[in-house]
């Protein structure tokens, strides 16, 4: 179990696609209108990370160093070879029947060894943690299970002001799909992009929380190295290639009760609109260098993962091993 806490700094950009539509808006990207910046909810970033896990063969989990292999609890099911979505009662209840055949999620829900059964076998819910519902009986309300996850992320939010592109109206024609049907069906929609948007997340890890749902520093090992590689293999649909992951940063303190705070809030872009690719953005850390030069002897270890192509970060893991020392710094291969 982890005993420390830390913080998290994750920086990626997504250029001519759409990182996160909302719904109520046509898919539109999601934006602060007022400010021009582009929003992405932490729950579009968990679901690469879920999503990138469960892509996980039983040999890829023994390598991570697990005894056995994990699954999440936010998912689609396989049965019968077809993926399909389930309910929650449904998930519950199969899991219910994996822990002890023949009995009822219900009737589990005070055995504190069913609490840890999920906790050692579903791996979002000792990061993210979960509100399981539990059907009740016919007509009643139910129970539930409720963890709080020690990791934790606001909203993402670009850094630069972020140009929508005119959407165009696209349109799908598929044959008739049941048997005799020969009509085609359409359908038509908006296909909304951002030209580039330079996106920021900022998140916590809490050891107290930790406590709760017995996350290990396997799981954190874990976390380090899933971010660069869950966003570029998982963000392949249509309309979400095009995202890069630039710089990860997790600063590991000495202690369960340091917290600095958003480190985003130090970074200076050099300009804030135009922007159009990577090449065009330079940024300054040097705050954010000097906010943690001071509480040097407060940081155990800070964990990094940085992309080739962006020279400002390069620039800024340079300065915190000048500032700080080698020593300090954990890089993620």
């Amino acid at each position: 179990m982890i005993s420390c806490n830390s913080e998290i700094l994750f920086l990626y950009d997504a250029r001519l696609c759409n990182p996160n539509g909302d719904p109520d808006e046509e898919n539109r990207p999601r934006m602060d209108y007022e400010t021009g910046r582009n929003l992405v909810s932490d729950v579009r970033l968990k679901r690469y990370l879920r999503d990138y896990w469960l892509t996980f063969s039983n040999e890829e989990w023994e390598k991570w160093g697990y005894s056995e292999p994990q699954d999440v609890w936010v998912r689609r099911e396989t049965q019968d070879g077809q993926v399909k979505t389930v309910t929650a009662k449904d998930r519950i209840e199969n899991l219910a029947q994996k822990y002890a055949s023949g009995q009822k999620a219900k009737d589990l829900t005070k055995d504190p060894k069913f609490r840890e059964f999920l906790k050692k076998h579903l791996l979002d819910l000792r990061f993210f943690g979960a509100t399981i519902p539990i059907g009740g009986k016919s007509g009643g309300g139910g129970d539930s299970l409720t963890f709080t996850g020690p990791v934790q992320f606001t909203w993402g939010y670009s850094l630069n002001r972020v140009d929508i592109l005119p959407s165009s109206t696209i349109t799908s024609t598929f044959a008739g799909r049941d048997t005799g049907e020969k009509a085609q069906h359409g359908t038509m929609g908006k296909d909304w992009r951002v030209k580039y948007s330079f996106i920021a997340f900022w998140g916590v890890v809490s050891a107290f929380r930790a406590k709760e749902t017995g996350m290990s520093d396997i799981d954190l090992n874990l976390l380090d190295k899933s971010i660069f590689s869950a966003l570029p293999l998982m963000a392949t649909s249509r309309s979400k290639i095009g995202q890069t992951p630039r710089l990860y940063l997790r600063i590991e303190y000495k202690d369960n009760h340091t917290f600095l705070g958003d480190f985003r809030e130090g970074l200076k872009l050099e300009k804030e609109e135009g922007l159009e690719s990577i090449e065009d953005v330079v940024m300054d850390f040097s705050s954010c260098v000097e906010k943690l030069s001071k509480v040097k002897d407060k940081i155990n270890q800070i964990a990094c993962c940085l992309h080739p192509d962006f020279p400002s970060g390069k620039d800024f893991i340079d300065a915190l091993e000048s500032k700080l020392g080698s020593e300090y710094l954990k890089k993620i291969e």
